[in-house]
């Protein structure tokens, strides 16, 4: 077998280029024998057809770079859930854009290290002032906003814990019930207080509730709010403005997690729902959900770069004083992660192709969408719609149908293979989740989708013909 070439320098391209032809057709050939929203069968079907795929997993000899790709990226892609199928819409799990995928690509290809200078002299300009912007969008009246790439929304909340019990020494968080399970667990992670939990009844923070709580514990040391701007649940954002006001009285820092909801600011149309975010001590936000990136493409924001030296660390191979007094960047304090990929170029590449109006439609595609389906859910007798959609989550199940029917329709959508659908308890029952992210989904599909259901929760619900009694044949034994 020849040497395998690497993808870098002059003559990565060339290696490269009828790679990318095999994979491309992979990809294609995967999608159209899957034929649908995610594979049929279940899990026992799915795992054994990429076992066959992969058996031997270390093979004596290689079977060559065409034949592995082809054979195991096309597999992948026959037994994956493709969230660009507009029937695929249970999680916060986009469709990433073309062209940030081919970033990706070239991020893979050169490989930059995002821990020193040295390993990504263009990249950590591109970064810094890639989260610079994007720190300025959510504060823009402050001089010196910043941000950091991150793996996500949990690692962003992490993070911002963090730096507020570096600020105080330790911090007593208070959330809603309708916060992600991310907050609990950093708490956890970084030995401090279980927070304190608000009621979210509506599926937003009780702010009389909240007034409660903070005027209880205010004295009693540093208190961190951290508010939400697109639940998981409901896709709900909280009062932010409320929330910030309270804050104010109390004395506590405010998060916002606006993993979710955090890029409507770039839509003119629906950025009012997010006022506030510019009141918070730091703001999560995570474009590989509203922002059709491939994963990861989280950020942290806070309002003063200042706000970030407390994740200063120095390893002299990597950034020794006097390299730093000579004038190389000092990359370390940008992540806790040590070796980690250039993810804000598929960023900046798509903030370079698509401008604020371009985001801003596709935002607003979507959002509309969501309405939509909406509307043919309260125009169909036979299902039940929650609210109307704060951001893109819709929230319906069958009329007059128990929760054991809820849950049967969407795992036999999924064994099926018809349709992706979430599941999300509350007001006391279960209900279809579908969260929208597909800007290009068509009245068509979205109606399609609400055949399925209404369709299975029929042939879950139908009367069941009894048998008819036979006589027994002659020497039979009838018991």
């Amino acid at each position: 077998m020849p040497t395998p070439p690497l993808a870098g320098s002059t003559t990565g391209p060339t290696a490269l280029r009828p790679l990318i032809d095999t994979v491309l057709t992979a990809l294609q050939e995967g999608a159209r024998r899957r034929d649908g929203p995610l594979p049929a069968g279940g899990p026992d079907t799915v795992a054994a057809h990429m076992r066959t795929a992969l058996d031997p997993t270390i093979p004596e000899h290689g079977t060559g770079p065409h034949h592995a790709l082809a054979t195991l990226i096309g597999a992948l892609t026959e037994g994956a859930a493709d969230p660009a199928d507009p029937l695929c819409a249970a999680h916060l799990h986009t469709p990433p854009l073309a062209l940030a995928t081919a970033a990706d690509l070239a991020a893979s290809a050169l490989n930059p290290s995002m821990d020193s200078w040295d390993q990504a002299p263009a990249a950590s300009t591109l970064e810094a002032d890639t989260t610079r912007a994007l720190a300025a969008e959510i504060y823009p009246h402050h001089p010196h906003p910043d941000a950091l790439i991150t793996t996500g929304g949990t690692e962003a909340n992490q993070l911002a814990l963090l730096l507020a019990r570096e600020r105080h020494g330790t911090i007593q968080t208070i959330c809603g019930t309708n916060a992600h399970h991310s907050i609990t667990r950093a708490a956890w992670l970084l030995g401090l207080p279980t927070p304190l939990t608000i009621p979210a009844p509506t599926g937003t923070i009780d702010l009389a509730a909240l007034n409660d709580t903070l005027t209880r514990h205010q004295g009693h040391g540093p208190l961190l709010v951290t508010a939400t701007a697109g639940t998981t649940d409901t896709g709900q954002i909280d009062p932010l403005t409320d929330i910030a006001d309270l804050c104010h009285t109390h004395g506590a820092e405010l998060h916002i997690d606006a993993a979710y909801g955090g890029p409507l600011l770039l839509s003119p149309t629906h950025r009012h729902k997010v006022n506030g975010l510019d009141r918070a001590h730091s703001v999560t936000l995570d474009l590989h959900k509203l922002g059709w990136q491939p994963a990861s493409a989280g950020i942290l924001a806070v309002p003063d770069h200042h706000h970030l030296h407390a994740l200063h660390h120095q390893a002299p191979y990597l950034n020794a004083d006097d390299d730093t007094h000579a004038g190389l960047p000092d990359l370390l304090g940008r992540s806790l992660r040590t070796t980690r990929r250039p993810d804000a170029l598929k960023i900046a590449v798509t903030l370079q192709a698509l401008g604020r109006t371009g985001l801003a439609d596709l935002i607003d595609r979507t959002c509309t969408a969501a309405h939509h389906l909406a509307d043919l859910i309260t125009k169909t007798p036979t299902l039940d719609l929650y609210d109307r959609p704060t951001i893109t989550t819709i929230l319906f199940r069958p009329t007059d149908t128990d929760d054991h029917t809820v849950a049967t329709i969407r795992r036999t959508l999924l064994t099926r293979g018809h349709a992706v659908l979430g599941r999300t308890h509350t007001q006391g029952r279960l209900w279809l989740k579908a969260t929208l992210l597909n800007p290009y989904a068509t009245p068509g599909d979205l109606q399609r989708l609400l055949d399925l259901v209404t369709h299975l929760a029929n042939e879950l619900t139908a009367p069941t013909e009894p048998a008819q009694a036979t006589a027994p044949t002659e020497g039979s034994t009838h018991r």
